[in-house]
């Protein structure tokens, strides 16, 4: 058995296999195929100890004979046959050790090297030289030319013959028929077939690959591949690896091209170029990672609102809290309290009524005086401790809570989707999801609520299983299918990351970038915050204010309070000025220091408009099944190329990003 453990090679600079992990059997014979200069013959050399692996091991049995073709033959002075049964070392050995002992008398030593020549068969060695020599294509009458007569190529059907007459049990074979004639290819197949040891054997010649091996080493781009079965058996399983890397590329390539829309989309409507980098970032972050998300299998969206109106909602001067009817909670269980929309549907439009004059006077007021407007494709992310009132906003934005003062105006067509903390608890046991779909709307078919049901991965027989043999992330599931049922222009959701895994996070914060309504979202997950909203809220000290920063600027502003309960003052806005002088001066001024990033702007975006219809023409040409097999060294230039070509994208995109926050600022 030979073990190779997280090999690694090197030939000067270049790093030619790493990472190879890898165990052949007694008694296989192995193809080692990859393109020229994959290693095919440094690893030849690690295992015959003449090159010293970069890292890793390679294991061998003890007292391993390897037998290997030397590269050159000297022009030596010695006869064909003779040069080939050298290669038996112990027999040459024993010949030379008779030939002194007769020569010297000694007839003891005779004996023992009669017995030894005995004990290696040596009595017929001559005829398995002769016999070795007439398969490669030797004419009998030449075995006793000297080697120095033969030509290079003849001289390497020596080295051939030389290493077969030799004992070994593991053969090393680089191009063995380079030299040799049809015939004698023949024949070299059919010996190697009978061979008792392990044979590694390089060699281009498909043919007399699928006649001797019974497994192939594919070495590709540093890494090994060990396939079972012949040549061509191998190329099968490859073209079919191949075929899925296609659909896995086209599919990475889809998802890159997902990513980048979300790019464009947030660039485009960002109205801060520091919040709009970070979420950049964010993406960026995802780069490289396309396959592991379109291996993901799964995804969803809510369908486009029916209206869009605008404002969606308004708070005037609303104080929110708990009515003396109700005791205020702790904001980790507030949700609880209400009916639960994302089984029932939205809430209705106009708020609830007021509480009485005597609720009024036993109420808990958490916020006071909040003014705030929702509007289309607005992202809303909500910041602040836990108990400072995010989730007694987020109810009163639903209408679960009626304010306790001011006015909630809501539009006619306002349609809420609400994802509360305890919302996959309130699912009704002994129901399936079909069953809940059905409350919604009775009249229901089984088809549509199958095919609805199937796209949230609730397929087969699942639909009409009950909730309690759920997971945690398959009610969560069902309860984010259920608010998306209802096609909300309004989406609240209160933690809802709580019991989804981070594939279903990353489906979830897709979803929400995709989506045309407004978003309100209370979570402590930084990556779908930073990933889904693009403004910031921070709820505090009785306050709901607009947070003018990113998520790595609230963290470091949390970072930077005085005093474990203290809160220091956000950084105060730039005071306006008051004539109509002062503020003709500052907008002249403005423009001045604007002009040369306004020029440097424009560069920018037509160097990006450049690079993506360079990127974009690659990617079409690597769409091309075809190129893989037809020009495999084209197709590897052009993957690099659109990495380089990518790299520069990124690159022009954090500088166009930067260059719209002096603009912000200038």
């Amino acid at each position: 058995m030979i073990k190779l453990r997280n090999l690694a090679l090197r030939r000067g600079g270049r790093l030619l296999l790493s990472g190879v992990e890898l165990t052949l059997h007694e008694g296989w014979r192995v193809g080692v195929v990859g393109r020229n200069g994959s290693g095919k013959s440094s690893l030849f050399a690690a295992l015959l100890g003449r090159l010293e692996a970069d890292a890793g091991d390679v294991e061998l049995p003890a007292r391993t004979r390897i037998a290997a073709v030397a590269q050159e033959t000297p022009a030596l002075p010695e006869s064909a046959l003779d040069f080939v049964l050298a290669g038996d070392t112990a027999l040459a050995a024993a010949l030379v050790e008779e030939g002194r002992a007769a020569a010297a008398g000694d007839h003891e030593a005779a004996a023992r090297a009669h017995q030894r020549i005995d004990e290696l068969g040596g009595y017929d060695a001559r005829a398995r030289a002769g016999r070795l020599l007439h398969g490669l294509g030797f004419a009998p009458d030449t075995y006793d030319t000297l080697v120095a007569g033969f030509s290079g190529g003849w001289r390497m059907r020596l080295n051939l013959a030389r290493v077969l007459m030799a004992p070994s049990d593991l053969l090393l074979l680089d191009e063995p028929t380079n030299h040799l004639d049809l015939d004698a290819v023949l024949w070299l197949e059919d010996w190697l077939r009978r061979y008792a040891g392990t044979v590694l054997l390089i060699s281009h010649d498909r043919e007399f690959l699928d006649g001797v091996v019974d497994h192939v080493l594919h070495l590709h781009e540093g890494s090994a591949r060990l396939y079972a079965g012949d040549y061509t058996q191998f190329e099968r399983q490859r073209a079919e690896h191949l075929r899925q890397q296609r659909i896995a590329f086209d599919r990475e390539q889809a998802e890159r091209e997902r990513l980048q829309r979300f790019v464009d989309r947030f660039r485009a409507k960002a109205t801060k170029a520091r919040q709009a980098q970070s979420r950049l970032k964010r993406i960026q972050k995802l780069a490289g990672t396309e396959a592991v998300r379109a291996e993901r299998g799964f995804e969803f969206a809510f369908a486009a609102p029916g209206k869009l109106p605008i404002p969606l909602l308004r708070f005037d001067g609303v104080d929110a809290g708990y009515p003396g009817n109700q005791d205020a909670e702790d904001e980790t269980v507030g949700a609880a309290h209400g009916r639960d929309r994302s089984a029932e549907g939205p809430p209705p439009c106009r708020s609830r009524a007021g509480p009485t004059p005597a609720e009024a006077a036993r109420a808990t007021v958490i916020l006071r005086g909040v003014r705030l407007s929702l509007e289309p494709g607005d992202r809303i992310g909500l910041l602040g401790r836990n108990g400072a009132g995010k989730s007694t906003l987020v109810r009163t934005l639903a209408g679960s809570l009626a304010p306790l003062a001011g006015e909630r105006l809501a539009h006619q067509d306002l349609c809420i989707g609400y994802f509360a903390q305890h919302t996959v608890d309130t699912l009704r046991a002994g129901e399936s999801p079909f069953d809940h779909l059905r409350a919604l709307e009775p009249a229901l078919s089984e088809q549509v609520a199958r095919d609805f049901l199937g796209r949230w991965n609730f397929a087969g027989e699942r639909v009409f299983e009950p909730v309690e043999g759920f997971s945690g992330g398959e009610r969560a599931r069902l309860a984010l299918a259920l608010i998306a049922w209802a096609r909300p222009n309004l989406v609240l959701l209160d933690e809802p990351t709580n019991h989804l895994d981070l594939d279903m996070r990353e489906a979830l914060a897709e979803a929400l970038i995709e989506f045309d309504g407004a978003v309100v979202l209370v979570s402590h997950d930084r990556h779908l915050l930073g990933l889904t909203c693009e403004r910031y809220w921070r709820v505090a000290d009785g306050t709901v204010a607009a947070f003018d920063g990113d998520l790595d600027d609230y963290a470091s502003w949390l970072r930077s309070r005085e005093g474990a309960a203290g809160t220091r003052p956000l950084p105060p806005a730039p005071v306006e000025v008051t004539t109509a002088r002062d503020r003709r001066r500052a907008a002249a001024g403005a423009r001045d220091r604007q002009r040369p990033l306004r020029q440097r702007l424009r560069e920018v975006e037509r160097e990006l408009e450049a690079l993506r219809t360079q990127v974009v023409s690659i990617q079409a040409e690597l769409a091309d099944p075809a190129l893989y097999t037809r020009e495999p060294e084209r197709a590897a230039r052009l993957g690099r190329t659109q990495g380089e070509l990518l790299s520069r994208v990124a690159s022009f995109e954090d500088e166009w990003l930067e260059l719209a926050g002096a603009l912000e600022d200038a």
